[in-house]
């Protein structure tokens, strides 16, 4: 399964892809907004910013509502850089601008999923990849991993070439549950995925480790300066008995 980092923030883009373990970012409005991204001038450099730190999968979300803005966005952000995937929400227009967008060689990525039949819309249109929203899906007393389960397994049943994109993830154990209920990728904040690498007894191991390492090697260097002192002192008696 890949990870995305779900992100719009330079520094931990940069320090997620130092880790080695990422395989590219989603951003939203919201994400940008946060880090004071305002304006379509300002927008576009800062994809590009993104794009120079990752290998590929940079999410890119359009703001418009109808087709034609959808489309027109969709196509000023795919110009930007070939990393780009143009995230569409799951409505009508979305799905119809998802179609075209596909049909023009743009990689897509149907957002704001919630059912197993809007996934399947997706799919038929041609979606990349399909998002769907575990955290909020929880929120409402919903079983956000079973959604992920019923879509990977009708995708599979059909041989569909859409990816699962879980979103919303909220904790390292959704990590793990997209992996074991067959997300192709998951989306997580730096902090998540940091938390997978986090358990006492490996810091707790490391530690033991490190108080063996320095005892040994310890107990090695007092052995040196008593074996040097033990040369010294027959160097010594030579000299005397010379």
């Amino acid at each position: 399964m890949q990870f995305f980092i779900d992100t719009a923030n330079l520094s931990e883009i940069e320090e997620a892809q130092a880790m080695g373990v990422v395989d590219g970012v989603t951003t939203n409005p919201s994400l940008m907004a946060k880090e004071n991204i305002i304006g379509p001038d300002a927008i576009k450099a800062h994809y590009k910013a993104i794009c120079n730190l990752v290998y590929d999968n940079v999410s890119a979300e359009v703001i418009a509502t109808d087709f034609d803005g959808m489309v027109k966005e969709g196509n000023a952000l795919a110009k930007i850089d070939d990393k780009i995937i143009v995230k569409v929400p799951m409505t009508k227009d979305g799905v119809k601008a998802i179609k075209y967008l596909t049909n023009q060689g743009i990689r897509t990525n149907c957002t704001l999923v919630f059912t197993t039949g809007q996934a399947i819309l997706a799919a038929k249109a041609g979606a990349s990849y399909v998002s769907p929203f575990i955290g909020r899906m929880d929120d409402i007393a919903h079983h956000g991993m079973g959604l992920i389960t019923q879509i990977a397994q009708v995708y599979q049943t059909f041989g569909c070439s859409t990816k699962v994109l879980a979103a919303s993830v909220r904790h390292t154990m959704h990590l793990i549950r997209c992996a074991e209920e067959g997300a192709d990728v998951a989306t997580a904040p730096f902090q998540v995925i940091e938390g997978l690498f986090n358990h006492p007894m490996t810091d707790i191991g490391l530690a033991r480790f490190l108080s063996d390492f320095k005892e040994v090697n310890e107990g090695e260097e007092n052995q040196k300066e008593l074996k040097a002192e033990e040369n010294r002192l027959e160097e010594k008696i030579a000299i005397v008995n010379s």
